[in-house]
This record gives C-alpha cells, structure tokens and sequence, in this order.
C-alpha cells in the first residue's frame, strides 16, 4: 500500500511539473516578442535622438554663419519632407500618436492591411527622414510623437514575424505596448511611458498586460540609459522656498496655457479641412513653401528662436539666470507648429507643446517678477497644461514633467496645473488633438479601400 501511495505521488509531482514547464515555457515564448522589440527600439530611439540633436545643431550653425541661407534652405527642406511622405508612405505624416491610436482600434486580423499602412518599416524610415529634413530647415517639431509610431512599427512587425507555431501573442496588446516603450526611450521617462499607455492609448484593462508593458518599458528606457547615461530630459532646475502662493500663479498660467494649447490643435484642424479642398499638387507645394518662408522669415528678423523644438528655450529658462523671453514668444511657439505639423511632413507637437508651455510661464514670470524658484515653478506648470491642452492628459503630461525634472516636490503643483488645463480645454474643443486626427485617418483608409475595390474589375463567373 505504501508503495502504491508513493507512485501516485511520483505520477502527480511529474504532471505537475509538465504542467508548470509548459505553462513557464508558454510565458517565456509571449514574453520573448515584447524583449526583442523593447531592444530594438531602444537602440533606434537612441539613434534617432542623436540624428534629430545633430539636424537642430546644425540649423544653429548655418544660422550663426549664413542666416540668409534660411530663405532658400527652409522652403526646400520644407517641401522634400512633405514629399518623401506623399510619395513613400502617406501616414508617416505628423506626430504618429493618432494613427498608433488607430491602429490599436483596428488591431484585428480583417484589418491587417490598413493597420500596415499605419505601421511598417516603410513608415519608420520615411518618419526618420522626412522629419530630420524638416528639423535641418528650421521646422518646429519635435522627435517624441515619431518615436512612438516608430516604436508601434517594430512591435507590430516584430508580431508578424513570429511563426505560426508560436504562442498567440495579441496584436492590440503589442501595439500598445510598444508605444508606451516608445514614450519611455524618447523622453527617459518609464513612468510617464506607463501612465500614457493606461490614460491615452487602452481600451483593455491594464491587468491582461501590465507585465508585457513593464517590462517592455523598462527595456527600452535601460537601452537607451546604456547609450546615452542616466540623462534626464531637461535637468534639476532649482525649486526651493516656493511662496505658499504660488499656487494662484499655477492656476493662471495653467489657464493661459491649457487655452493656448486647446486652440493651437484648433487652428491646426481647420486648416486640414481646408487643405482637404486642394486638388492639385501645386497647391500644396505653394502653402508648404509660404509657411516656410513665414517661419525662415520671422527667424531671420525676429527671433532666432522661432526654429527648432524649443528644447533649448526651456533648458535656457529653466536652468540660466536669463529667464525673461518677449512677449511674443508664446505667440511664435504656437504659430511654429501650426506652420510646421500642417505642412503634410512628419513631426510630432509634443517638445513644441511643452516649449510654448514654458515660454508663457516664462512670459507671465516676468510680468510679476517672481524668483527664480517661483519662475521655475511657473514655467513647468505651462510645460504640463499647454500639452494637456493638446493631450487632454493631464496625468500622463503632469508624470512626463515630473520625471524630467525629478522635482518630486512640486507634483501637487504640476498635477493642479494638469487639472485645470483639462478643464478650461473643454470650452474650446471637448475632444482632444490626437482624437480628431484619429477619426481622420480611419476615415481616410476607408475612403482609400473604396477606391481600391471600385478600382478592381468585377470578377465574372463563368455559367
């Protein structure tokens, strides 16, 4: 009898350890997909970071030396980046953020062939080129949205690639995934990456991939520390005996800039309408080479600054004693990516967001001559609102600025900023930036698979 028992024994630990190795090497399997696609777009992330940082150093060189130049170089950058994306890939246009979004709406196995117009490696190289074009010729965009529909390409492909026998691996799941590990790398915020997948991107509740998108997160962001260091985006600005308030400072500037934020996506959407009247090449090309040439204009006999992502505006308010900017300088980072993102070539909004956002704390700091740890303050909390008035995410942008800086301190702040942006939003638009664009471009893949089954020949059945 007691023999018996103990083979019983023996028999159930050997089907439970079956059990458990097949249930381990079935995790192992799903999990492999989301490593190898974390890698790859770390190491992408970090060499599109790079390209992007050489493309804005060299606009300030010509810029120093041959400023006039910009008159010429300007409206040809402008146009070879809008036609490398009407030519080559269509819907690597603008940030990428709308059509991952619409991708994960379509991520089902009838919709393979639209989702592959919004994602594929075509899409990646076309969103690279067109976009470090246009940053060369002084285009106010930024590399972080891009990055994001980079991201989105290697996870979808990385899942396409995966072989019939693998483990079954959900392509919406990949998709969001990969976006938020884009998020992550582009601006070396883990978090803000997390935040932004759960806020913005899933419609699946988080717990059927929280662990695929931790872990995509975190590899992608260690990729990109191994590269670059242990950066953060911005730096340690100085924010030490902050007024008790400064919070009626907060408020106003989140106004300012939420409202700001909300009627740039505004102008920026009325006129796509209006350009979806264009029937003819030519008039594209002439309003592409107008807006370049009011930027290069503007530039040249104004403000420099009016190029590039206004990174640089906030590292020079944020971390120099020269916090005072004119008072135009919101008005010039809002009518940059106006000019810039509704020129058809690939560039996201994000860094020109968050540098409008600083230029009204900025603007609004040296109306009340506020201390430097205040002007801080101020400049960080328009940074979070003007992108919520873009996002309508208060939390994701609030958790972005937070991570860039590491001033932990000053998250009530940040996150009232986030708030109140979202709410005075609403009076100017109730849907968001990347919501519109998002109906858009799903009404534009409908348009074209209309046209491409009215152009098939009707198949004729023989009696």
């Amino acid at each position: 009898m007691v023999e018996f028992l103990g083979k019983v024994r023996r028999h159930l630990k050997l089907s439970f350890d079956s059990i458990r190795n097949e249930r381990l090497k079935k995790n192992l399997l799903q999990a492999i997909p989301f490593w190898v696609a974390s890698l790859i777009t770390g190491l992408l992330a970090v060499l599109y970071t790079r390209l992007f940082s050489y493309a804005e150093h060299g606009t300030a060189y010509l810029f120093q030396h041959i400023a006039w130049v910009f008159f010429l170089l300007t409206p040809l950058c402008f146009i070879v980046a809008w036609w490398l994306v009407k030519k080559f890939s269509p819907f690597a246009r603008g940030s990428g953020i709308p059509q991952v979004i619409a991708s994960i709406e379509l991520a089902t196995p009838k919709q393979h062939q639209k989702i592959n117009k919004l994602l594929s490696l075509r899409v990646i190289f076309i969103k690279v080129l067109s976009s470090l074009v246009m940053v060369f010729g002084g285009g106010v965009i930024g590399r972080e949205g891009p990055t994001i529909q980079i991201a989105g390409s290697i996870f979808r492909k990385i899942n396409q690639w995966l072989p019939r026998w693998w483990p079954n691996v959900s392509r919406r799941n990949m998709i969001m995934t990969g976006a938020a590990a884009g998020l992550a790398a582009a601006f070396n915020t883990p978090l803000g990456g997390i935040v932004f997948a759960v806020e913005e991107l899933t419609k699946t509740h988080i717990s059927y991939f929280k662990t695929a998108l931790f872990t995509a997160v975190i590899i992608a962001g260690l990729t990109a520390q191994a590269l670059l260091g242990p950066y953060l985006y911005l730096g340690y600005p100085n924010i030490n005996n902050l007024s008790p308030f400064i919070f009626l400072g907060v408020i106003a500037v989140a106004i300012i800039s939420g409202l700001g934020g909300s009627i740039m996506s505004k102008i920026i959407l009325l006129i796509f309408r209006w350009k979806n009247k264009f029937k003819f090449n030519y008039q594209h090309v002439l309003y592409v080479t107008a807006c370049a040439l009011l930027i290069a204009g503007l530039a040249f006999f104004i403000n420099e600054r009016m190029f590039g992502s206004g990174k640089e505006i906030m590292a020079t308010t944020l971390f120099t004693a020269n916090k005072s900017l004119p008072w135009y300088m919101p008005l010039f980072r809002i009518a940059g990516p106006i000019l810039s993102f509704t020129t058809g070539a690939a560039g996201g909004v994000f860094a020109p967001s968050l540098s409008a956002g600083a230029s009204v704390g900025a603007v609004f700091s040296s109306w009340f001559h506020f201390s430097d740890s205040n002007t801080n303050l101020l400049i960080l909390s328009g940074m979070v609102a003007f992108l919520t008035g873009v996002t309508r995410t208060p939390f994701t942008s609030a958790i972005l600025v937070l991570e860039m800086t590491d001033r932990h301190n000053v998250i009530f702040h940040l996150m009232l900023a986030g708030m109140v942006a979202s709410l005075v939003s609403i009076v100017v638009d109730k849907h968001s930036f990347y919501d519109h664009l998002k109906t858009f471009y799903l009404r534009e893949l409908e348009r074209e698979e209309n046209e491409e089954d009215k152009a098939q020949p009707p198949n004729l059945q023989l009696e």
